[in-house]
């Protein structure tokens, strides 16, 4: 259920992108008044401001749509234990801490690289 979630929210992502790719700016208008664009288009001078937008507010709201129904599904999967959790060690328990694999033959050796090892 999760991954055809993601799967239709990944491709209204790149329908969104497409359409507004698409789309006419504000000033393309007037670019193409002074013939430096092309007024003509795919869907006419006019008619696909109207397609366009309907299907870019479609897409819109699929993707809305989907990103709740993601964060829904992430939240009932969600069991994992968080910082200030009742799960966590008591007061004085000594937590091991991995040590420096150093291999030294000599004490001069081992007291140079304890020099170089931050405090």
């Amino acid at each position: 259920m999760g991954l055809l979630v993601l799967i239709i929210h990944v491709l209204a992502a790149a329908g969104i992108i497409g359409l507004v790719l698409m789309q006419h700016g504000k000033g393309a208008d007037m670019g193409a008044a002074f013939g430096s664009g092309s007024a003509g288009s795919l869907f006419g001078s006019t008619g696909s401001a109207n397609f366009l937008s309907r299907a870019t507010a479609v897409f819109a709201v699929v993707f809305f749509v989907t990103s709740m129904g993601l964060s829904y599904l992430s939240f009932e999967k969600s069991s994992s234990v968080g910082v200030m959790s009742s799960d966590q060690l008591p007061v004085g328990t000594e937590v091991p801490i991995p040590a420096l694999e150093v291999e030294a033959e000599t004490e001069a050796e081992m007291e140079s690289i304890a020099d170089e090892i931050p405090e």
